[in-house]
Formats: C-alpha cells, sequence, structure tokens
C-alpha cells in the first residue's frame, strides 16, 4: 500500500518537472526573433510556439503519457534547436 503512495508522488514530480521544462522551452522560443529559425534551418517559430504549447497541455490533461509527449518535444527544441538559435544570434548559452 505505502508503495503506491510513493509511485504517484515520483509521477507527480516528474510531471511538474517535465513541465517546468516545457514552459521554459516555450518561454524560450517566443523570445526569439522569427527570422532565427528559417535561417538555422529549422521550423519557424509559430510552429514551435504550437508544438510546445500543446505538449504542455498534454503533460497537464495526461499523465505518462503526456509527460513523455512533452519530455520529447521540450527535449527535442532545447537540444537541438535552442543551442543553434542562440550560435546564429551571436549570444553566450
Amino acid at each position: 500500500m505505502m508503495l503506491q503512495g510513493l509511485v504517484g508522488y515520483v509521477l507527480l514530480a516528474l510531471q511538474i518537472a517535465v513541465l517546468v521544462a516545457v514552459v521554459y522551452a516555450f518561454v524560450h522560443a517566443a523570445m526569439q526573433r522569427p527570422d532565427a529559425y528559417p535561417a538555422v534551418d529549422k521550423l519557424t517559430k509559430p510552429v514551435w510556439l504550437v508544438i510546445l504549447g500543446v505538449a504542455g497541455l498534454l503533460v497537464l490533461v495526461l499523465d505518462v503519457l503526456g509527460m513523455a509527449i512533452g519530455a520529447v518535444a521540450a527535449g527535442i527544441y532545447l537540444v537541438d534547436v535552442r543551442p543553434k538559435l542562440l550560435e546564429i544570434q551571436g549570444k553566450s548559452r
């Protein structure tokens, strides 16, 4: 019985962590110049905002599947797109 409570707390902590990552990625994507995205051969700014916005909603609505989708969307943005955007704009990491 005690294990079920622990699993619930772990899943809640993971959900909060993924939601924080998605919100951070969304805010970062919103603050970038729109012309920087095509310059680094990535999807456009509105497309990334939609992807990250929907991922954030799915994290809130769905349990494990929503967390997985949100983690993948935020991970791709933060690991692949964000560094290239910062590089082309001459900003430090």
